[in-house]
Order: C-alpha cells, then sequence, then structure tokens
C-alpha cells in the first residue's frame, strides 16, 4: 500500500507587479492575525502574509509598510479608533521539504512575511470589541470555486471580545503550515488544530473567507483609488460587517473542495480529512473558536488557499513477474525448482534506500533485506510474501507476492526422414510434465511454416541447416523448450523443370524454370541443352542459334552426394526464322520530294507487313508511301516465314526540311512596272535568320532586310537617295530549318 505525504507549498498562478500601488497585485495565498496580551491594555500583535516566491515577470514584494486600522463596536456603525503604518519586521523562505516521494516543479517555495507591532488601546477594558483590520487586494485569478477571483482582495481581521479583556486572554496560534498542495483522488489527513496557551477549549469549522479591496476603477484608471474600499490597499481598511466571498457553485464555504467522501474539518480535533475529486485551486477558511467555562471568548481566522494537482509519486514496488492480480500483486511461478531468484524491478531507484523481502514458508518466515532475494522453499505449493522499498517511511511501497511452485517439465521431441530423398520429416513429442497434462505444442520450423500438434510432419521447400524449436506448456502454465538443428540436403524425389516455351524460331531465349525442391544454388547442377553448350545455374536461360530439335538433360547432387537426373527427349524445337531487309529510294527525300519507295530485301520470307510509322501499313512486296511532312520516321518490315516466324527490321526515314533562295544579276527601277525590285525567289518557309544587304565598290551599305521576301528599290535604304546606274555587291545570309548556314553573295546591276 502506497503512503503520500503532503507537501507543504503553496503554487501561485500570477503574482505581484513590480511596485505597490502600480499594476495587479494578484498574489495572495493566505494569512491570519494572532495576538497577545501583555496587560494594562497593551497587546503584542503578529501579522503573517504568504506569497509566492518563484521568480515571476512584474512580481511585487510585500507592502514595505502595512496599513493598520483598528475599529471599536460590535454592531454598525463601527468607530473607528485609529490607522497606522506597521513596517515588515522579516520575511522568511518556507521551501518544501526534502521528500523523495514525489516530483516537485523546480525552484518552488513560499515567503512568510512578518509585521509585529504593539498597541495600547485607550479604553480597556472596553465594553466594546476592538477589531484589528487590515486589507489587501487581490487573490489568484485562477482560483476554481470563487467568483471573480483575481478582482477582489481578503481581510484578515480579528476581533478582541469585551469579555477577552477583561480576562486579558490571548489568542489561539494554529501549529502547522497548511498543506496547500494535496493529491487528487488522494486521502486528505492534516492536523489543522491550534494551541492555546491559556488552555481554553477549541472548536473547528470552515468558515467564509473576506473580502477586503478589489479592483474597481474606470476607463481612465483601471485601479480607481488605491486606498479607497474597492481599492489595491484600503487606507483606512473599511469597517466591519465585512463581505464573504462569492464561492461558485457547487461549492460552498462549508464544502470548499467537494470531494468523495467530502473534505470537512473535525470541529474538536481540527482534522481536515477526504478525498478531492478535482484538479484546481481552492480558497478555503479555517475559525477556531475559543470558549473559556462554554463562554465564546474570542475567534482565529485563517484564509489559505489549497492546490489539488497530480502527484508523480517516484517510488513503486515492482518484481518481474509471470502475472499480475490487480495493481500491486505479483504471481511469480516456478516449474521444477524449489530454489527462486525474485529479481526486483521497482522504480525509482535513486529515491530508494532500503529493500525488505518477507515469505512465508509454512514452518516459519524468512527475510531479506538485498535488492534481489533468492529463497529455497520446501517444497511444491503455494506461498506468499511481500517485497517492501523504504520500509517504515512516508516514502514506501508494497508489493503483494504470490509463488506457485510447479511440478518439473521439459521439452524433448525426436523426427526422422530420408536424408537422400526429399520428403516429409517426421517429429514425434518424448515431453514431460508432473502435472500430466499438456495444454499447447507450439512447434517453429523456421520460415517454413509452425504447428500446433503434438506431432506433426512437415516438408521443408529448400536445403540447409534448420533450426527446428518445441514449446510445450502444461496445465499449471509451466513452459519449457528446445531446439534442435535438422540437416536436410536431400536430392528433390522428382525434378520438374517447366521451360518459358517448348518451340521457338531462331535465335530463341528459353528460360527453364527449375520448380523442383528442395534445391538450392549450394548443389552441384549440369544442364545439357542439347545443342553443345552446358549450364550449372538452378534455373537457367538458354539461347539457341540454329533451327533443330534437342533433348534437355540435368543432372543434381546434393551437398552431401545424393544424386539425381532426368532426360527430356526433343524437348526444344527452334524452328527457322526469315531474314528481314529492305532498301528505299530517294537516299534523301525531302519536303520537295516525299514520296519512298520501297523493296523487299527480305530472305525466306513468303509473305510480309510494311509498317509506315502510325500512319499507314501494307501488304505488297514494293509500295511506296507519301510522308505527310517533314521530319524522321520509322517504317518498319515483319518478315514472315512459311513456318511462321518472323523477323522485324526498322528504319528511320529523315524527309528533310529544304529551303531555296536565288538571287537576280541586275534589275531595271525606271517606274514601267517591270523588274523594278532587286529581290530573290524561292521557298522560304522554315528559314531563318535571313539577311540581305546591299554594298556600294566603296564599301558603303546602301540597304539592310531580314525579310526574305522585301527587294532594293536602287535608293539608299528604299527611302533616300536614288543611285546612279552601275554594279553593287550583294550579301545574303540564313539559316535552313534544321540550322545549317547558307551564304549567297553576287553582283547587282542597276540599269535605268
Amino acid at each position: 500500500m502506497r503512503r503520500l505525504a503532503y507537501i507543504r507549498i503553496f503554487l501561485l498562478a500570477i503574482s505581484l507587479s513590480g511596485i505597490v500601488f502600480q499594476g495587479e497585485a494578484r498574489h495572495i495565498i493566505g494569512g491570519e492575525i494572532i495576538y497577545e496580551c501583555l496587560g494594562n491594555g497593551t497587546y503584542r500583535f503578529v501579522m503573517k502574509m504568504y506569497r509566492d516566491c518563484r521568480p515571476q515577470q512584474n512580481a511585487a514584494d510585500y507592502d514595505p509598510m502595512a496599513v493598520i486600522t483598528i475599529y471599536r463596536g460590535d454592531r454598525a456603525p463601527y468607530a473607528r479608533v485609529t490607522s497606522f503604518n506597521v513596517n515588515l519586521g522579516r520575511v522568511d523562505v518556507i521551501a518544501p521539504p526534502d521528500y523523495p516521494c514525489l516530483i516537485l516543479p523546480p525552484n518552488l517555495c513560499v515567503q512568510e512575511g512578518i509585521y509585529e507591532f504593539e498597541y495600547t488601546f485607550p479604553q480597556w477594558p472596553a465594553l466594546e470589541s476592538y477589531h484589528i483590520v487590515y486589507q489587501r487586494c487581490c487573490r489568484n485569478n485562477t482560483i476554481s470555486n470563487v467568483i471573480t477571483p483575481g478582482m477582489i482582495g481578503a481581510t484578515f481581521t480579528v476581533e478582541i471580545m469585551a469579555r477577552s479583556q477583561k480576562l486579558c486572554n490571548n489568542s489561539p496560534e494554529f501549529k502547522l503550515f497548511p498543506p496547500t498542495v494535496i493529491c487528487v483522488n488522494n486521502p486528505i489527513n492534516f492536523d489543522h488544530s491550534a494551541i492555546d496557551s491559556d488552555g481554553d477549549s477549541l472548536v473547528y469549522s470552515f468558515c467564509n473567507p473576506l473580502k477586503g479591496g478589489g479592483l474597481q476603477g474606470g476607463p481612465d484608471n483601471p485601479f480607481g483609488n488605491p486606498n479607497n474600499c474597492e481599492g489595491i490597499i484600503p487606507n483606512p481598511a473599511c469597517p466591519p460587517p465585512f463581505q464573504n466571498v462569492a464561492f461558485q457553485p457547487p461549492y460552498s464555504s462549508a464544502q470548499p473542495m467537494g470531494g468523495s467522501p467530502i473534505v470537512s474539518i473535525d470541529s474538536e480535533t481540527g482534522l481536515i480529512e477526504g478525498v478531492p475529486l478535482v484538479k484546481g485551486q481552492f480558497v478555503v477558511g479555517v475559525c477556531v473558536r475559543e470558549y473559556r467555562r462554554d463562554t465564546l471568548i474570542g475567534e482565529l481566522r485563517r484564509d489559505f488557499q489549497f492546490n489539488v494537482a497530480d502527484c508523480d509519486p517516484t517510488v513503486f514496488a515492482k518484481i518481474k513477474h509471470d502475472s499480475k492480480i490487480g495493481d500491486r500483486d505479483f504471481v511469480v511461478n516456478s516449474c521444477g525448482q524449489n530454489t527462486v531468484l525474485f529479481e526486483n524491478e521497482s522504480e525509482l531507484e535513486q529515491y530508494i534506500s532500503s529493500y525488505r523481502w518477507e515469505f512465508d514458508v509454512g514452518n516459519g518466515k524468512i527475510s531479506v533485506t538485498t535488492k534481489d532475494a533468492q529463497v529455497t522453499f520446501p517444497g511444491e505449493g503455494e506461498y506468499r510474501g511481500v517485497m517492501m522499498v523504504n520500509p517504515g517511511t512516508d516514502c514506501g511501497d508494497t508489493a503483494e507476492i504470490h509463488v506457485n511452485l510447479y511440478p518439473d517439465i521439459e521439452a524433448a521431441f525426436e523426427f526422422d526422414y530420408d536424408t537422400c530423398i526429399g520428403g516429409t520429416t517426421q517429429f514425434r513429442d518424448l515431453s514431460y510434465t508432473g502435472s500430466g497434462q499438456f495444454t499447447s505444442w507450439e512447434w517453429d520450423f523456421g520460415r517454413t511454416g509452425t504447428s500446433a500438434i503434438p506431432s506433426p510432419g512437415h516438408t521443408f521447400p529448400v536445403p540447409g541447416r534448420h533450426p527446428v524449436q518445441l514449446k510445450v506448456t502444461d496445465i499449471n502454465e509451466c513452459r519449457d523448450s528446445l531446439t534442435q538443428i535438422i540437416n536436410y540436403f536431400p536430392v528433390p524425389p522428382l525434378l520438374i523443370i517447366d521451360p518459358s516455351t517448348f518451340v521457338g524460331c531462331n535465335p530463341s531465349s528459353v528460360f527453364f524454370n527449375n520448380l523442383s525442391v528442395p534445391i538450392d544454388s549450394t548443389y552441384d547442377i549440369r544442364w545439357d541443352f542439347g545443342d553443345g553448350h552446358t549450364g550449372s545455374r538452378v534455373s537457367p536461360t538458354h539461347v539457341y542459334e540454329s533451327p533443330g530439335v534437342y533433348s534437355v538433360s540435368l543432372e543434381v547432387t546434393s551437398p552431401i552426394g545424393c544424386f539425381t537426373s532426368a532426360f527430356f527427349p526433343d524437348w526444344i524445337e527452334i524452328k527457322e526464322s526469315p531474314q528481314a531487309a529492305f532498301s528505299y529510294s530517294p537516299d534523301e527525300p525531302s519536303n520537295f520530294n516525299p514520296q519512298v519507295f520501297f523493296t523487299d530485301e527480305s530472305f525466306n520470307a513468303v509473305s510480309r507487313t510494311w509498317l509506315f510509322d502510325r500512319f499507314a501499313r501494307s501488304a505488297e512486296p514494293n509500295p511506296s508511301f507519301t510522308f505527310p511532312d517533314t521530319g524522321i520516321y520509322q517504317v518498319g518490315l515483319i518478315a514472315i516465314h512459311q513456318n511462321g516466324c518472323t523477323d522485324t527490321v526498322v528504319q528511320l526515314i529523315d524527309i528533310l526540311p529544304q529551303v531555296t533562295y536565288h538571287m537576280p544579276n541586275a534589275f531595271t527601277p525606271n517606274g514601267d512596272g517591270n523588274n523594278e525590285m532587286f529581290i530573290g525567289r524561292g521557298f522560304v518557309a522554315g528559314m531563318q535568320n535571313f539577311e540581305m544587304t546591299i554594298w556600294n565598290r566603296w564599301g558603303e551599305m546602301l540597304y539592310r532586310t531580314n525579310d526574305p521576301e522585301s527587294g532594293w528599290n536602287g535608293s539608299k535604304n528604299n527611302s533616300g537617295e536614288v543611285l546612279p546606274n552601275g554594279v553593287y555587291v550583294y550579301v545574303v545570309h540564313y539559316l535552313t530549318p534544321r540550322g545549317d548556314p547558307i551564304r549567297l553573295e553576287g553582283f547587282a546591276t542597276l540599269v535605268k
């Protein structure tokens, strides 16, 4: 059984701002005021305030001076006696204890701010109560059981009743710091009692925490006046009666945390018990009423915050086991062995300082304090034990152990097979169990199969050293296994060959698929393909070059010398194939001459089929075909032998794209409408990068064009000075459709 301690730490969601009166100060997590009567109306007061001390953005310190206000009266209106500032005395850090049972958040601690002061009441003993009050905003806005917690603060107050003044009574004082972190779904068991130095009777209850201060400002000042009743630090503090915080249903002051059973406080002992079921932050008020001879003389009030969270225990008692009963009971079975080694698997080992094993062996107990335990039991039967980690501490855990000592079990089997001729290997179970009853057999033949019957037969499809394992289980769940190696190297009982074809045309490639089992590459394999060639692969491919009928033989010898062979007479027939060939003319067809004439030059062909790319086909001996455009085309010829064998030849026919361009030697731009332009003529479709230039004898360029269909009119640049009769030079450059460069040059005679 696990025991979880309660870690006395606080968790805060949002802390103070950097400077008092600046920003929201959502930081309050607890506090109380106690007093001691020094006589003659003088009292010493101690006010304790709690905040988180983890580094936080915009976190504020304690108020360096707390505003204390004293009121007198037993009903409204209450008279304010005085207000004064009390300096912060000291700040103590309450760090979480070094507790190994839980993994705690890093850098987590609580600060306790102490404000101490003395005050002498001007009227004492008075006929009315004195109320000592301090108010401060605000609470954590992540609190689960209070409405708008981040907008309200807390009132810390203590009342010194008139009858208490007459008695110079001292207030009770809580013994322990509250357990603000508790584990969800785990029981609370915290002593929240107080000590009373006067020996008065104390009655405990949950009570309503009190509001004090808040965040009630306008749009221009969201924090309002920090000193009024709804401000961050009311100065002076507002008088009684004080408002209660509003609980979020289904929570209330009497049931601030819910739970099953409900978290409650014992009125006589102050013991808080229950099991919280919901994670979150919960404000709780605890009031202690003080009675002397059945008369109420005072009340101590504490306001603090519980945090219910997932606890991460670090210590788990575990052992190596065969099965489990529930979560903490481990079953260990031993078959045929009275001495049992118990192996410890407890977690986390770094948090475990000691171990203890205890076993009841019938005639006494055996105790072991080592991590693992080896125990000898008197004989077969059932035994009980426990294994404890950190025994006798709060950070401990216990594992229950059930030990079953059963009779022995032993796996055994034998096998029988023909070592030279492949076939079924017969296995026979020889296993033994003292229980007399097996429940399962698990045979594992490696990658070749399994079986679940006692004595199976198995055929290995491949030769080799096969590990065979048998696992047996009896009625007590006792298990044993045995593995034996089967040296399996027989030859196949029958050689089975499946050729890819039995009839082919030369040259013919035949794949001989060897379906014989068992056989692999470790065997000596000899093929004779009947054409003078041999092979040694398990399943070879052979090419028959010449026509004929061929017999095939195969010889197989296993690694241990077993031999078998097979002969397949007149098995493969290879027929004669034709030889396809053709020629064509013209040798260089073009767009000017796209018709091509084909001549069949095949050998041993009785018919043929022509394939003109994707456009047409023909069965004529010597056809012609006109190609639709320039480019490269595939032309195929399938030659067919009289025996049905075929041969195919494919040639690429290039229909050349051609252009022509011819220049004149003279022109007469005289306006008669004839021969007015110096211009070339030809087929220019597909021509690229054309340029024509005209030059005079002094090397001056007179005309230039990139259009093969534009000419020179005899003037400079076709628009300037009219040039005289004479002989001029022309130069023409262009590329053919396939990028071949062409250059033309000559004389242009201008005659008017």
